[in-house]
């Protein structure tokens, strides 16, 4: 089965898992997948990330949390949408919770943080909100 929103369907995927207590999930690779995965570690709402290749078909593996201890997102949600695309300025990019959530960015220069875009001054497409 293919996703329309991948991205969407991953996000879905690491809400269920948080939801039944699972530490880890197996996703389809992609290269977006893989760049918003990755800005997820480095800041914190994910434990680690790797890339497994089985039979010629790569797959994201996500470690959400160690076992026994609870995840640190609260909140992951979309914005901008296949039907309903989100672009903002520079200076239009929002904050979540007040800097303690982030918000993913697609740019010229790469996928990015809201705090790294607006520190380069580019604007973008808002991808997601974690908090």
């Amino acid at each position: 089965m293919v996703s329309t929103d991948p991205i969407s369907d991953m996000f879905t995927r690491i809400r269920n898992a948080i939801m039944v207590n699972k530490a880890e999930i197996i996703l389809p690779h992609s290269n977006v997948k893989e760049t918003v995965a990755k800005i997820l570690v480095d800041s914190g709402f994910l434990m680690s990330l790797s890339v497994q290749v089985d039979n010629h078909r790569k797959s994201l593996q996500i470690s959400i949390n160690p076992e026994g201890s609870n995840a640190s997102i609260t909140e992951i949600a979309r914005l901008s949408t296949p039907g309903r695309r989100l672009y903002v300025k520079s200076d239009k990019i929002p904050v979540v919770k007040r800097g303690r959530g982030i918000v993913i960015v697609s740019t010229s220069q790469g996928v990015m943080t809201g705090t790294d875009a607006m520190t380069k001054r580019l604007g973008g497409e808002l991808i997601a909100k974690v908090y």
